[in-house]
């Protein structure tokens, strides 16, 4: 297919395919699946070879947000019957960090839900990083924590944080039927504040919330033009007690061929295969490991993952092996219920699913 062969050309040089080449790959037949999936796996392939980088979260608040994102959980008037607590104390999510670690994650990514940061959530947030970076002096830490004011990127990076998280999520055109509270160039410009500051920029979507073809492709190249340096790729999970609760619209399929998309967009970016994988991919995440370079070990915020194990037996089943510590992520150049509410780990007095 002479599509692909030009996309696989412009990924291997890092060219931007067009508008219409990213939204042909979303219209390809399921007959055509595999093909596409060969082509994204040689651009992942050329970037990043078989490696799998592993990353863990931990919830460090959950629930009680007071944000109206119609995908959320955690959101204002959620009545998902989710976990609901205050802050962790720095040694609680250290300890639930290192299950993680203990699993072979190589990034830990903490969570706070919230429109945004107190001050004082960062020194607490700067506190939780010390007490995992003593413990585990390797480790990559990202923090996920809303909103960003002024300053407060450089007091995490001074801290140590190496990365900051939040996504785009949909479409500028559509975000607002999604969240009435915030903006898309609120999030726009944490992303940029994130990279002002030093830190390596994580910024994503997520798909199967209704959008269109045309959607994704305005969200993917907006990301391109942020150039973050990971893409997590979230599949909703339509919880109960949300809007969005009744919003089934993804196949494996379809959820292969978003993968790709973004792989043939952001072909040198850390594409992360994020929430929902489970539940969208199903028996196809095998196959997805050779579109992303990348993937949440276990359990995500407010949802129950698979096995820590099954993860690292899916990797090595499908001949991929897991990123160490001491390899460097980006290439050179670049510095029955299908939903199992999470009640364990972080928060909980039961271990975690690592």
């Amino acid at each position: 297919m002479d599509l692909l062969k030009t996309l696989v050309e412009k990924g291997l040089r890092r060219e931007l395919p067009t508008r219409e080449e990213a939204r042909a790959v979303l219209e390809t037949s399921d007959d055509e699946l595999l093909d596409v999936v060969a082509a994204a796996g040689k651009v992942r392939r050329h970037w990043f070879g078989r490696r799998v980088k592993l990353n863990y979260l931990v919830n460090l608040k959950s629930g009680l947000c007071p944000e109206d994102c119609s995908y959320c959980s955690q959101r204002l008037g959620s009545k998902a019957e989710i976990l609901k607590y205050t802050w962790l104390k720095p040694e609680e999510a250290a300890s639930a960090a290192a299950a993680g670690l203990k699993g072979g994650a190589k990034r830990v990514c903490l969570v706070a839900s919230g429109r945004g940061p107190t001050d004082r959530d960062v020194d607490r947030v700067s506190q939780t990083i010390s007490a995992i970076k003593d413990e585990h002096a390797d480790v990559e830490v990202c923090a996920c924590l809303g909103l960003l004011s002024e300053g407060q990127a450089d007091r995490l990076q001074a801290a140590g944080a190496d990365a900051y998280n939040h996504n785009l999520n949909t479409s500028e055109e559509t975000y607002k039927d999604i969240c009435t509270t915030h903006t898309f160039e609120d999030r726009r410009e944490t992303v940029r504040q994130a990279q002002t500051a030093g830190l390596s920029a994580c910024s994503g979507l997520i798909a199967g919330m209704g959008e269109s073809d045309e959607d994704l492709v305005d969200v993917v190249f907006s990301l391109r033009e942020l150039d973050p340096d990971s893409v997590p790729v979230n599949f909703l999970i339509p919880f109960d007690g949300t809007p969005l609760a009744d919003e089934w619209n993804l196949t494996p399929q379809r959820a292969m061929r978003i993968l790709a998309m973004v792989r043939f967009v952001c072909p040198d970016a850390e594409v992360r295969l994020a929430g929902g994988r489970e539940v969208h991919l199903r028996s196809l995440q095998p196959l997805a490991l050779h579109v992303v370079n990348s993937i949440f070990l276990g359990d995500y915020l407010t949802s129950e993952g698979q096995a820590g194990q099954a993860d690292l037996d899916m990797i090595a089943d499908a001949g991929f092996e897991v990123e160490g510590a001491g390899t460097t992520t980006l290439p050179e150049h670049r510095s029955e219920e299908l939903v199992s509410v999470r009640r364990r780990g972080a928060g909980t007095a039961l271990p975690p699913n690592a």
